[in-house]
């Protein structure tokens, strides 16, 4: 049985409604609840469900929830957060209410709710986070293993509540505890002491922009527990969680370390690991995934805990928001900043040459960077510089719409999604595309359009592991192959070619750029928007192993200053029409050369025609 859900509140509200409305399974949007606001209206609005106005009180919002989502400012925020839950609450609605709070205030909450016989929980969010989840469990299994020893740990002062549960979680609880004098001076003041019996240094960015408390933050959770094994990172809240073992080797007769052979066993393990599952992603992933998927998290946990006595359940918030209030009382009042934004440093610029060319791990960045950045100006200039349409339309000739769908991995906006559907009116298309903003675009343009959302579907596979259905049609892999190592393209062409029907074409587009090419700043596009001019640029410099290390960047500028400046970063490994085929062991028919302005290479692969059919005919 799915619980009605309503969420008070447009801001974060946000993320909760994005939590109820992606698990249908779990949970019915019952509405969006405010007082009056044009933000909850609007959030209401987009999600198509009823708003509740509560200036008159909440018994309307109440009747149609089986829980309450309070995302709004409680009084140690300036808000009424509180109020409102206890409202909720009297009404017999369970309530899940964002932090901070005040110790008395959830305290007072938790009376309320014990008193009606419903559960109250105040959302420290943080530790629900997949990579914080991770980190916490990891502590534990650490903790069994080898004793801790210290802990260091980092937060801006607006999430430090949230880092002191994340470390009750991590050590199992809270006492005892002890704090002494601040020290330290700029941006980071450090408090030392005892947390769970554990020395422990916080280091607070003590620093306040009331208006943008995000803004202002000059990093966000760091938490390293240190054990005689070694020491576990946690080094931002949204990953990776890290694992370095300590360095340890054994000595022989003369006191020299053993490097080889016997007794150098230990040196072979990596000096730090990324933990699987933590990997960093873009803050636009994390928006759109994990942040709702740790809501989810929380909500569940509330859900879970019917029955229970919600001032009991409360004791560790309780404990944690009292330190959390002695640790600001040690620090005094915030310094008032005002936040900024700030200069944004390509990873490309932090590295040499030399360190581009043989950097494994920075060909790693580099490649991790994905395509975000291009989905704000994708279809304004860069789509004109990839292959004709008309092109891509051509090599499909032949398809039918009872032979399957037509698959396009890497379909970016829908450039050539849109001419593939427009040409070939009833033949089915599955859209792949990982990034997350691309593939926002993607999808605004099937939606639009009655007819593509009966053809279109769109998924956030990648190559080359993407779910592919029993029987396709056709395949395009368009600007992707070079992205991939050898042995993915390989497994790719293996997948595809057993789903393809005989004869089906497999269109491959690669990027006109050679192995150990390097230039700079070469200009590809420039478009006008409004009032500002969009330049788009290329710059490419050798990788390892013959890969190349592609920097595009994006200048938007208005009566000739620059006023915004964005960069993202690629590895693509050089390869040609010939050697794809080869990989694929099917035959090619090349279609544009490539290598001439603006053109890139463009080939069709076909496999072999039914032997049966072909002799019929």
């Amino acid at each position: 049985m799915t619980a009605r859900v309503v969420v008070v509140g447009g801001g974060f509200g946000r993320i909760h409604a994005r939590a109820v409305a992606s698990r249908p399974d779990r949970y019915q949007f019952a509405g969006v609840a405010g007082r009056g606001g044009a933000a909850s209206r609007e959030l209401a609005a987009v999600h198509g469900v009823p708003y509740f106005d509560l200036t008159d009180g909440c018994d309307e919002a109440a009747e149609a929830a089986d829980v309450a989502c309070v995302a709004v400012g409680s009084a140690i925020s300036g808000g009424d957060g509180s109020a409102v839950a206890q409202n909720f609450l009297a009404r017999k609605v369970p309530v899940l209410q964002e932090h901070p709070l005040h110790p008395d205030e959830l305290l007072a909450c938790a009376r309320v709710a014990r008193e009606h016989g419903v559960q109250h929980r105040m959302n420290l969010h943080y530790r629900h986070v997949r990579p914080v989840r991770v980190f916490i469990d990891a502590a534990r299994r650490l903790a069994q293993r080898s004793e801790i020893l210290f802990v260091d740990a980092a937060s801006p002062v607006h999430v430090l509540h949230p880092l002191i549960d994340i470390l009750a979680a991590a050590l199992g609880g809270v006492r005892p505890w002890s704090w002494k004098d601040v020290a330290g001076s700029g941006p980071l003041r450090s408090v030392t002491g005892t947390f769970a019996g554990v020395p422990v240094t916080l280091r607070v960015q003590n620093q306040l922009d009331p208006l943008d408390r995000d803004n202002q933050a000059l990093l966000w959770h760091r938490i390293a527990v240190g054990t005689s094994a070694g020491v576990l990172t946690l080094a931002d809240t949204h990953g990776p969680v890290l694992w370095s073992p300590r360095w340890h080797a054994d000595r022989d007769e003369h006191r020299r370390l053993v490097t080889e052979g016997p007794g150098a066993q230990r040196l072979g393990q990596s000096s730090t690991t990324v933990l699987p599952g933590t990997d960093a992603v873009a803050m636009a992933e994390v928006l759109a995934d994990r942040w709702p998927e740790a809501v989810d998290q929380a909500l569940s946990g509330l859900l879970a805990a019917e029955g229970s006595d919600p001032l009991r359940q409360a004791q560790l918030d309780l404990s944690t928001a009292r330190i959390w209030n002695d640790v600001t009382t040690h620090l005094g009042p915030p310094e008032r900043i005002t936040a900024r934004a700030p200069v944004k440093v390509a990873i490309s610029e932090l590295m040499d040459d030399v360190v581009a060319d043989e950097s494994a791990s920075g060909q790693q960045e580099v490649a991790a960077s994905g395509y975000s950045v291009e989905a704000e100006f994708y279809d304004l200039i860069a789509g004109r510089r990839t292959t004709s349409a008309s092109e891509v339309v051509k090599a499909l000739a032949g398809i039918r719409p009872e032979d399957g769908p037509v698959v396009e991995i890497g379909a970016g906006t829908g450039i050539l999604t849109m001419a593939v559907a427009k040409a070939w009116p009833g033949v089915r298309i599955i859209a792949a595309e990982p990034d997350p903003l691309m593939r926002a675009v993607l999808t605004s343009k099937v939606v639009r359009d009655a007819d593509l959302r009966e053809r279109v579907s769109v998924t956030d596979g990648s190559a080359p592991d993407l779910e592919l259905p029993e029987r396709i049609g056709a395949a395009l892999v368009c600007g992707v192959a070079g992205h991939l190592e050898p042995e993915a393209r390989q497994t790719l062409w293996r997948r595809l070619k057993e789903r393809i029907v005989p004869g089906g074409p497999l269109v491959v587009e690669l990027l006109s750029v050679t192995a150990g090419a390097r230039f700079s700043d070469l200009r590809l596009g420039q478009a006008r928007i409004g009032q500002d001019d969009v330049q788009w640029s290329l710059s490419v410099a050798p990788g390892r192993n013959g890969a190349s290390l592609m920097t595009s960047s994006w200048q938007v500028s208005r009566e000739g200053s620059v006023h915004r400046s964005e960069s993202a970063h690629h590895v693509w490994r050089p390869t040609s029409l010939r050697d794809i085929a080869a990989e694929a062991d099917l035959p090619l028919v090349t279609l544009v050369e490539g290598g001439t302005e603006g053109a890139v290479p463009l080939g069709v692969l076909r496999s072999p025609p039914d032997p049966a059919t072909s002799s019929s005919l």
